[in-house]
């Protein structure tokens, strides 16, 4: 299951978007903004339909 969720970068402060795997459980990953290329820490909770997301600087 993919749900598109908005987040601004902790860097640079653009708007992005990521696409979430709902499917995998609770995940945390690392992706480069697609505007400054610094690496983002994304934090996914979800119980297989109601899910949170935590985007946040990798130094924090």
């Amino acid at each position: 299951m993919l749900e598109t969720e908005h987040y601004q970068c902790p860097y640079c402060g653009e708007d992005c978007e990521a696409v979430l795997d709902l499917s995998g459980g609770d995940q945390q990953y690392i992706e480069d903004c697609p505007v400054c290329c610094r690496p983002i820490v994304f934090t996914l909770q979800t119980d297989g339909q109601e899910w949170m997301l935590d985007v946040h600087a990798e130094d924090e």
